[in-house]
């Protein structure tokens, strides 16, 4: 066997915490290294400093006390004075320089995580509860700072400073340091086994923290159904039981991080009592001056705080890298659904889409398509209807490509949507869905972020168009009004309306209907089904509809069941059909056209 095969099996696995430092250290070392720099020479400085007055101290018994020399004391004071101002600057420079760092790394990962999000597919948001994630993120994402700080200030300040010391001390008198270093490696040892305790109990804690995190968010968010269906005991109790679990790992971390304390306290009470009495002993008996003695104890004392702090240096990292990990987890996910290598952008000649043999399923669930073929002509209005689980809802998901088909094509003007970018396609794409959404701002921006360089006539247009300028204009800043954390302030069908403007000032030549005007009333959906009819001229439009106007007025309508085509034709010609799917959902509303007879079972 050769030498390079043997060195290879020694070799022992990276551990995790180190590959997650070196990776810390790769993405951000070489950005701050100016900074990191003059941080470090601050630290050196205060090292420095910290050991020059131990130092100094023989001196200062020498020439105060044993052979007094008042021009000597004087020049004395003055260079501590000096050390302990300088000092001060070093540590003002190196507190204010490491923060910025901090304070941009964390703004850095920050953007680096909401761009990875937005990269991610749907599917990963569906698979995942946003509540839980986004306190995840919330409370690790300053790991990786804490990380790089903590490595500068101990090594450059902690480290540097024990040594400097340590040099002190081994100077003054070598017989006790050599002592002291002799006893050191066991408090050593027992340090890193409660570390290697420590990381699996932070982990379990940060991820019980994140549970409760999410549960008060989603509590917050759904508070009208949890009030509505007197919830408040159930959900207090379940999440009881996760802060009970929780606490008790932040007492297990709080035990086992603090057991450094008794060791380092009883180890340095034992030196500092040990040195105390050997001094005395020699300074009775032998008659040896004090100088050296008392700036080798200052020394001594001084060392302490670096040593403790260096003694909890691992326990800390240890918390903070598991932070860090949790967050290169998120940033590590594969994105599913990135363009194919040579994707094209779309190019819309009559927006005509085509389903072939299209087949697809959430996850590892029963199919929801099945082999479906499906045409939607160009300028054209599709109507897909169907009792609940039909795959309307899908079929709608599928044509921006927020989800990839497990089988067959979807075309649009012939391009297979899987070869083109994302971008391209999406822009030619305007979408409304069932549950109106609307982001932190103003009614304006709301509207505007369905094509960001509108102008304000153009805003006011397609609010018109969506019958929402009059309650616009109601409102106390008309379309400079904030609509509040998901639109909380304005009615289910005021926000319909606004995610309907939003869709028309796009001005895409596809429009997606998802049951767009499910949540208004029957006053509402009238006017805002003639802003839509105004809408769909000259585009293809995709609607899904449980209401019998929006069904009539489609130039072709798509029965669907089980995740599969029944039957398509005109209103006319498949309301003739007395044992069709279509006939028999349109005979329940029949009695009460346009009422919501037979509304759920039309639903997606």
């Amino acid at each position: 066997m050769d030498s390079a095969t043997t060195v290879k099996r020694e070799q022992a696995p990276e551990s995790p915490t180190r590959a997650v430092m070196r990776r810390i250290f790769a993405e951000n070392g070489r950005k701050y290294l100016k900074g990191y720099a003059f941080a470090i020479a601050c630290l050196i400085l205060m090292a420095g400093t910290t050991a020059f007055v131990a130092w100094i101290m023989e001196s200062v018994i020498s020439s105060a006390f044993v052979n007094p020399d008042p021009q000597k004391i004087w020049f004395i004071c003055g260079s501590i004075f000096l050390a302990f101002a300088l000092r001060g600057l070093a540590t003002y420079g190196q507190s204010v320089t490491l923060a910025r760092i901090g304070n941009n790394i964390v703004a850095n990962y920050q953007s680096r995580i909401y761009d990875k999000l937005m990269k991610l597919s749907i599917g990963f948001f569906s698979e995942s509860r946003s509540a839980h994630l986004a306190a995840q993120i919330n409370q690790n994402v300053s790991g990786i700072r804490d990380v790089l700080n903590m490595t500068v200030t101990s090594l450059a300040r902690d480290l540097l400073t024990l040594v400097a010391l340590i040099g002190v001390m081994v100077v003054k008198d070598p017989m006790l340091s050599l002592i002291i270093l002799i006893t050191a490696p066991p408090l050593i040892y027992a340090i890193r086994y409660v570390s290697d305790r420590l990381r699996t109990a932070t982990r379990e804690s940060i991820q019980l923290n994140s549970h409760v995190l999410g549960a008060m968010q989603e509590t917050v968010q759904g508070i009208a159904i949890v009030k509505a269906f007197t919830m408040e005991k159930q959900l207090a109790g379940k999440l009881d039981a996760v802060i009970h679990q929780a606490e008790s790992r932040a007492n297990r971390i709080a035990r086992l991080s603090e057991r450094t304390s008794p060791m380092t306290e009883g180890f340095a009470g034992l030196v500092i009592s040990g040195v105390l009495a050997y001094a005395a002993y020699r300074s009775i008996y032998d008659h040896v001056p004090p100088g050296a003695f008392f700036s080798f104890v200052t020394a001594m004392l001084m060392a302490y705080d670096p040593a403790r702090r260096l003694a909890k240096l691992q326990s800390q990292v240890e918390k903070a890298v598991v932070n860090a990990r949790m967050i290169y987890e998120i940033l590590d996910l594969p994105e599913q659904q990135q363009d194919l290598h040579g994707a094209t952008d779309l190019k819309i000649t009559d927006a005509r889409i085509e389903f072939r043999n299209v087949s697809f399923a959430y996850g590892v669930n029963e199919p929801v398509l099945r082999n479906v073929d499906l045409v939607a002509e160009g300028g054209r209005t599709t109507a897909l209807v169907g009792p609940s689980g039909a795959g309307k809802s899908t079929i709608i998901a599928l044509i921006p490509r927020f989800y990839d088909p497990a089988e067959g094509e979807i075309l649009i003007d012939g391009q297979d949507v899987a070869k083109v970018t994302k971008a391209s396609l999406r822009r030619h794409v305007a979408y409304v869905s069932q549950q109106p959404y609307l982001f932190e701002g103003t009614i304006r921006d709301n509207i505007r972020y369905g094509r960001p360089e509108a102008t304000d006539a153009e805003v006011e247009r397609a609010a018109q168009l969506a019958y929402a300028h009059d309650f616009i204009l109601a409102q106390p800043l008309g379309y400079d009004t904030p609509v509040g954390e998901n639109g909380v302030t304005l009615s289910g069908g005021q926000r319909q309306r606004l995610s309907i403007a939003r869709a028309l000032v796009r001005n895409a030549p596809i429009l997606l209907l998802d049951e767009a005007t499910s949540a208004l009333d029957t006053a509402s959906e009238a006017a805002v089904q003639k802003a839509l009819d105004e809408a769909m001229k000259d585009r293809t439009v995709v609607v899904i509809a449980h209401r019998l106007s929006t069904v009539i007025n489609a130039d072709k309508i798509v029965a669907m069941q089980d995740g599969k085509v029944i039957e398509e034709g005109t209103h006319e010609t498949l309301s003739s059909k007395p044992d069709g799917l279509y006939a028999r959902l349109h005979s329940l509303q029949a009695p009460k056209a346009g009422s919501d007879i037979g509304m759920e079972e039309m639903k997606a």
